[in-house]
């Protein structure tokens, strides 16, 4: 069940890169609300705009123009600083690329953020990595896992810290099929244990019917 009142929020977003011939508008007012516990789903053409978007929802990126409120805080007119320590405690991100640190063991790389943010729960990481089936695998380092287990691995950690947000930017896109799906169940249920609202982008209508809500990027605007 969601929550109504929104924990992300995106009003007036605009954000443009240089080009040759002066700034390339990427992003439009856009307007997005995610609530605690919801999934909503990010589609869009390949160069639409998607990953800024989420760069932007995340902190990773500053947008032009509008706000972005995360759990009522607006991270625009913050200091890198201070941007970091909302990203830290609130935010949490799985990349299709799975960025594991290979110096770390699994049991090391799914406690790191939350050890960053001063959140290490014991027995809940114990709970999340017996769900996503790494109990066996905690001594490993990533080199010696599969693609469906390192990228495990980056939800168990993005999860480990409790974020009010995740963000998810194909998280799935470099897995087969079978484990694709595997791992997506994994993360929904998950997900749905821990009240966090959901923000993925997917090119696949499959996953993106998933969601609670799906919205489409095309031409720096949402629909």
């Amino acid at each position: 069940m969601t929550n109504t009142r929104p924990i992300l929020q995106l009003a007036g977003v605009a954000k443009s890169f240089p080009g040759v011939d002066g700034p390339v508008p990427v992003l439009r007012g856009i307007e997005l609300n995610l609530s605690a516990g919801e999934t909503l789903a990010l589609t869009g053409e390949s160069g639409s705009g998607k990953s800024t978007l989420l760069h932007i929802a995340g902190g990773l990126e500053t947008a032009d123009e509008g706000e972005v409120l995360v759990a009522g805080k607006d991270l625009v007119p913050m200091s890198d600083t201070e941007r970091a320590a909302v990203r830290c405690k609130e935010l949490a991100v799985v990349f299709q690329q799975f960025n594991l640190i290979p110096s770390l063991n699994v049991a090391d790389n799914i406690a790191f953020q939350a050890r960053l943010a001063g959140r290490v729960d014991a027995p809940f990481i114990d709970d999340l990595t017996e769900k996503l089936g790494l109990s066996e695998q905690l001594k490993k380092y990533p080199e010696a896992l599969s693609g469906g287990q390192q990228q495990r691995v980056a939800i168990a950690r993005a999860l480990a810290v409790r974020p009010r947000v995740l963000l998810a930017d194909e998280p799935t896109g470099n897995l087969d099929e079978g484990t694709a799906d595997e791992v997506l169940e994994q993360l929904l249920a998950l997900v749905a244990d821990t009240g966090a609202g959901l923000l993925l982008v997917t090119h696949s209508p499959g996953i993106a019917a998933r969601m609670d809500r799906r919205l489409h990027l095309s031409r720096g605007q949402l629909a």
